[in-house]
């Protein structure tokens, strides 16, 4: 809600919503001095574009429930999939905004265009997922290969859930035939694939994954995937996935 991201940033007063029970300082206020980083800024609500840009101008903000004025001194490091000159275009973000961030752009290119990255992300993903989950699994080449051939759409995000749920579900050498079949689906421009079909084959292969793994025990195959019990419990009623008794 709009509300709750102006009080994460801008931070509120005690009492100026329900459950207020205290003052908090928000993340401008927390970065003062130093850098904040403001990930997919298209997608701001139109109403809180302009205190962002009291920030950058002005260098100051009031908190939820406050006519106080508090000064900050903060970089921004804004991140966005859109095109914000289109967002303009179509009234949906604040022109001037647009202006007082596009300083300095960089332009990041997708991860498909970059697949010399793959392998190095890919080892750091796994180092940092085996360790979480006191792992020691590891990708056999050919998988590497698959990944590099992938295009990626959701970008490095995508390749770190793949990585981490791979991790979670498996053990040792993860091979070709461990990896979700979506891999093997090959996009074809001219005959499109039903999507959503694709997504719930792929989760339901899982769930099933998880569950064997977990003894079919519904509360820990939810952990592994991520789930809470109520949704898990929801989705194998959606896919008719029949839970065994030992």
């Amino acid at each position: 809600p709009e509300t709750l991201l102006e009080a994460e940033l801008f931070g509120y007063e005690k009492g100026s919503f329900t459950g207020a029970y205290t003052s908090k300082k928000g993340k401008f206020e927390l970065a003062n001095g130093g850098t904040i980083f403001l990930d997919e800024i298209g997608d701001m609500p139109l109403a809180l574009q302009p205190k962002i840009l009291r920030v950058i101008q002005d260098k100051e903000i009031e908190r939820l429930g406050s006519e106080k004025t508090i000064k900050v001194d903060v970089r921004i490091i804004s991140a966005t999939n859109k095109d914000l000159r289109e967002l303009v275009a179509q009234g949906h973000f604040r022109e001037d905004l647009y202006y007082r961030l596009n300083v300095l752009p960089i332009h990041i290119p997708p991860l498909r265009e970059r697949k010399e990255d793959i392998p190095i992300l890919v080892d750091h993903f796994l180092e940092v997922f085996n360790q979480r989950y006191n792992k020691k699994v590891r990708f056999h080449p050919k998988v590497i290969e698959i990944f590099m051939e992938y295009p990626w759409y959701g970008n490095v995000r995508e390749l770190e859930n793949a990585v981490e749920r791979l991790v979670i579900l498996r053990d040792g050498l993860i091979r070709e035939s461990d990896l979700p079949p979506y891999f093997f689906t090959r996009l074809d421009t001219s005959e499109p694939r039903n999507i959503p079909q694709v997504i719930e084959s792929t989760e339901r292969e899982e769930i099933l994954k998880a569950l064997e793994k977990t003894g079919y025990v519904k509360s820990r195959a939810a952990r592994l995937l991520g789930y809470t019990l109520r949704q898990l419990d929801y989705r194998i009623r959606k896919y008719k996935i029949e839970i065994k008794r030992y």
